[in-house]
Protein backbone atom coordinates (compact mmCIF):
# COMPACT_ATOMS: atom_id res chain seq x y z
CA UNK A 1 0.00 0.00 0.00
CA UNK A 2 2.88 2.38 0.78
CA UNK A 3 4.30 1.84 -2.72
CA UNK A 4 0.93 2.60 -4.30
CA UNK A 5 0.60 5.80 -2.24
CA UNK A 6 4.10 6.90 -3.24
CA UNK A 7 3.47 6.21 -6.93
CA UNK A 8 0.15 8.03 -6.92
CA UNK A 9 1.63 10.90 -4.92
CA UNK A 10 4.52 11.28 -7.38
CA UNK A 11 2.19 11.36 -10.38
CA UNK A 12 -0.25 13.80 -8.78
CA UNK A 13 2.52 16.12 -7.58
CA UNK A 14 3.63 16.44 -11.21
CA UNK A 15 0.08 17.48 -12.06
CA UNK A 16 -0.37 19.65 -8.96
CA UNK A 17 -0.28 23.00 -10.81
CA UNK A 18 -3.37 21.85 -12.69
CA UNK A 19 -5.12 19.98 -9.88
CA UNK A 20 -4.73 22.67 -7.22
CA UNK A 21 -7.00 25.10 -9.12
CA UNK A 22 -10.50 23.76 -9.67
CA UNK A 23 -11.05 25.79 -12.84
CA UNK A 24 -7.90 24.33 -14.38
CA UNK A 25 -8.93 20.82 -13.35
CA UNK A 26 -12.38 21.38 -14.87
CA UNK A 27 -10.77 22.66 -18.08
CA UNK A 28 -8.55 19.59 -18.31
CA UNK A 29 -11.58 17.33 -17.77
CA UNK A 30 -13.46 19.18 -20.51
CA UNK A 31 -10.40 18.91 -22.77
CA UNK A 32 -10.22 15.15 -22.20
CA UNK A 33 -13.94 14.83 -22.96
CA UNK A 34 -13.39 16.84 -26.17
CA UNK A 35 -10.49 14.53 -27.09
CA UNK A 36 -12.78 11.51 -26.64
CA UNK A 37 -15.40 13.25 -28.76
CA UNK A 38 -12.85 13.67 -31.55
CA UNK A 39 -11.48 10.12 -31.21
CA UNK A 40 -14.77 8.25 -30.96
CA UNK A 41 -17.46 10.43 -32.50
CA UNK A 42 -15.83 12.72 -35.08
CA UNK A 43 -17.76 10.97 -37.86
CA UNK A 44 -21.04 11.65 -36.03
CA UNK A 45 -20.51 15.40 -35.68
CA UNK A 46 -23.18 17.53 -37.26
CA UNK A 47 -26.88 18.10 -36.67
CA UNK A 48 -27.52 14.60 -35.30
CA UNK A 49 -24.81 15.02 -32.67
CA UNK A 50 -26.39 18.17 -31.24
CA UNK A 51 -28.83 16.29 -28.98
CA UNK A 52 -26.36 13.78 -27.51
CA UNK A 53 -23.81 16.55 -26.83
CA UNK A 54 -26.37 18.60 -24.92
CA UNK A 55 -27.52 15.44 -23.12
CA UNK A 56 -23.95 15.13 -21.85
CA UNK A 57 -23.99 18.78 -20.70
CA UNK A 58 -27.41 18.19 -19.11
CA UNK A 59 -26.05 15.25 -17.11
CA UNK A 60 -22.92 17.15 -15.99
CA UNK A 61 -25.03 20.14 -14.92
CA UNK A 62 -27.51 17.87 -13.17
CA UNK A 63 -24.79 16.00 -11.28
CA UNK A 64 -23.39 19.31 -10.05
CA UNK A 65 -26.83 20.61 -9.02
CA UNK A 66 -28.10 17.46 -7.33
CA UNK A 67 -24.69 16.73 -5.82
CA UNK A 68 -24.77 20.11 -4.09
CA UNK A 69 -28.39 19.57 -3.05
CA UNK A 70 -27.31 16.31 -1.39
CA UNK A 71 -24.29 18.04 0.18
CA UNK A 72 -26.54 20.68 1.72
CA UNK A 73 -29.11 18.15 2.97
CA UNK A 74 -26.82 15.31 4.05
CA UNK A 75 -23.78 17.25 5.28
CA UNK A 76 -24.08 21.00 5.83
CA UNK A 77 -27.59 21.37 7.31
CA UNK A 78 -27.27 18.42 9.76
CA UNK A 79 -23.73 19.44 10.78
CA UNK A 80 -24.36 23.16 11.40
CA UNK A 81 -25.82 22.72 14.92
CA UNK A 82 -22.62 20.89 15.96
CA UNK A 83 -20.22 23.56 14.67
CA UNK A 84 -18.92 25.86 17.41
CA UNK A 85 -20.43 29.35 17.20
CA UNK A 86 -17.06 31.00 16.53
CA UNK A 87 -16.54 28.82 13.43
CA UNK A 88 -20.00 29.26 11.85
CA UNK A 89 -19.20 32.64 10.26
CA UNK A 90 -16.61 30.90 8.04
CA UNK A 91 -19.35 28.70 6.59
CA UNK A 92 -21.62 31.69 5.93
CA UNK A 93 -18.90 33.91 4.55
CA UNK A 94 -16.85 31.52 2.43
CA UNK A 95 -18.33 28.06 1.87
CA UNK A 96 -22.07 28.71 1.53
CA UNK A 97 -21.81 31.59 -0.99
CA UNK A 98 -19.51 29.57 -3.26
CA UNK A 99 -21.65 26.43 -2.95
CA UNK A 100 -24.81 28.45 -3.63
CA UNK A 101 -23.22 30.04 -6.71
CA UNK A 102 -22.57 26.63 -8.24
CA UNK A 103 -25.92 25.32 -6.94
CA UNK A 104 -28.12 27.93 -8.58
CA UNK A 105 -26.21 28.22 -11.87
CA UNK A 106 -25.97 24.45 -12.31
CA UNK A 107 -29.74 24.30 -11.71
CA UNK A 108 -30.25 26.82 -14.49
CA UNK A 109 -27.79 25.03 -16.78
CA UNK A 110 -29.63 21.77 -16.15
CA UNK A 111 -32.95 23.31 -17.13
CA UNK A 112 -31.54 25.06 -20.23
CA UNK A 113 -29.68 22.00 -21.50
CA UNK A 114 -32.75 19.85 -20.74
CA UNK A 115 -34.91 22.14 -22.86
CA UNK A 116 -32.34 21.96 -25.67
CA UNK A 117 -32.26 18.14 -25.49
CA UNK A 118 -36.06 17.99 -25.36
CA UNK A 119 -36.41 20.26 -28.39
CA UNK A 120 -33.59 18.62 -30.38
CA UNK A 121 -35.64 15.51 -31.05
CA UNK A 122 -33.08 13.21 -29.41
CA UNK A 123 -34.99 12.89 -26.14
CA UNK A 124 -37.38 10.08 -25.47
CA UNK A 125 -40.74 11.70 -24.86
CA UNK A 126 -43.07 9.76 -22.62
CA UNK A 127 -44.99 10.26 -19.37
CA UNK A 128 -41.96 9.25 -17.31
CA UNK A 129 -39.63 11.88 -18.78
CA UNK A 130 -42.34 14.53 -18.64
CA UNK A 131 -42.92 13.78 -14.95
CA UNK A 132 -39.18 14.05 -14.29
CA UNK A 133 -39.00 17.32 -16.22
CA UNK A 134 -41.90 18.81 -14.26
CA UNK A 135 -40.29 17.79 -10.95
CA UNK A 136 -36.98 19.31 -12.12
CA UNK A 137 -38.69 22.55 -13.10
CA UNK A 138 -40.39 22.78 -9.70
CA UNK A 139 -37.03 22.23 -8.03
CA UNK A 140 -35.30 24.85 -10.21
CA UNK A 141 -38.08 27.32 -9.44
CA UNK A 142 -37.51 26.67 -5.73
CA UNK A 143 -33.77 27.27 -6.11
CA UNK A 144 -34.10 30.62 -7.86
CA UNK A 145 -37.27 32.05 -6.33
CA UNK A 146 -37.34 30.67 -2.78
CA UNK A 147 -33.95 29.32 -1.68
CA UNK A 148 -31.65 31.94 -3.21
CA UNK A 149 -33.60 35.09 -2.18
CA UNK A 150 -33.92 33.77 1.38
CA UNK A 151 -30.31 32.60 1.53
CA UNK A 152 -29.23 36.15 0.65
CA UNK A 153 -30.95 37.34 3.83
CA UNK A 154 -29.38 34.57 5.90
CA UNK A 155 -25.89 35.32 4.56
CA UNK A 156 -26.27 39.06 5.06
CA UNK A 157 -26.12 39.82 1.34
CA UNK A 158 -29.52 41.52 1.67
CA UNK A 159 -30.47 43.62 4.69
CA UNK A 160 -32.68 41.73 7.15
CA UNK A 161 -33.21 41.84 10.90
CA UNK A 162 -32.65 38.78 13.10
CA UNK A 163 -36.30 37.72 12.96
CA UNK A 164 -36.36 37.92 9.15
CA UNK A 165 -33.08 35.96 8.99
CA UNK A 166 -34.48 33.23 11.24
CA UNK A 167 -37.66 32.94 9.12
CA UNK A 168 -35.60 32.96 5.91
CA UNK A 169 -33.27 30.25 7.25
CA UNK A 170 -36.22 28.04 8.18
CA UNK A 171 -37.92 28.52 4.80
CA UNK A 172 -34.64 27.86 2.99
CA UNK A 173 -34.05 24.64 4.93
CA UNK A 174 -37.59 23.37 4.36
CA UNK A 175 -37.53 24.24 0.66
CA UNK A 176 -34.14 22.60 0.25
CA UNK A 177 -35.46 19.52 2.05
CA UNK A 178 -38.53 19.50 -0.24
CA UNK A 179 -36.20 19.60 -3.26
CA UNK A 180 -34.21 16.76 -1.69
CA UNK A 181 -37.42 14.72 -1.49
CA UNK A 182 -38.43 15.61 -5.08
CA UNK A 183 -34.97 14.74 -6.39
CA UNK A 184 -35.46 11.03 -5.76
CA UNK A 185 -38.54 10.55 -7.98
CA UNK A 186 -37.10 13.08 -10.47
CA UNK A 187 -33.90 11.04 -10.82
CA UNK A 188 -35.92 7.84 -11.05
CA UNK A 189 -37.91 9.30 -13.94
CA UNK A 190 -34.85 10.64 -15.74
CA UNK A 191 -32.93 7.37 -15.49
CA UNK A 192 -35.77 4.99 -16.34
CA UNK A 193 -37.47 7.01 -19.10
CA UNK A 194 -35.23 5.52 -21.81
CA UNK A 195 -35.05 2.09 -20.24
CA UNK A 196 -38.65 1.19 -19.42
CA UNK A 197 -40.74 4.05 -20.75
Amino acid sequence: MVEINESVSNILEKLSTILEKHYRALAVGAGLAFLLLLLYHHADLGGAYFGPFFTFLHVVSGITWIGLLYYFNLVQIPTMPNIPAELKPAIGKYIAPEALFWFRWSALATVVTGIIVFSSGSAVINLTILTGAILGLIMAFNVWFVIWPNQQKVLGLVAADDDEKAKAARLTMLTSRANFVLSVPMLYCMVTARLVG
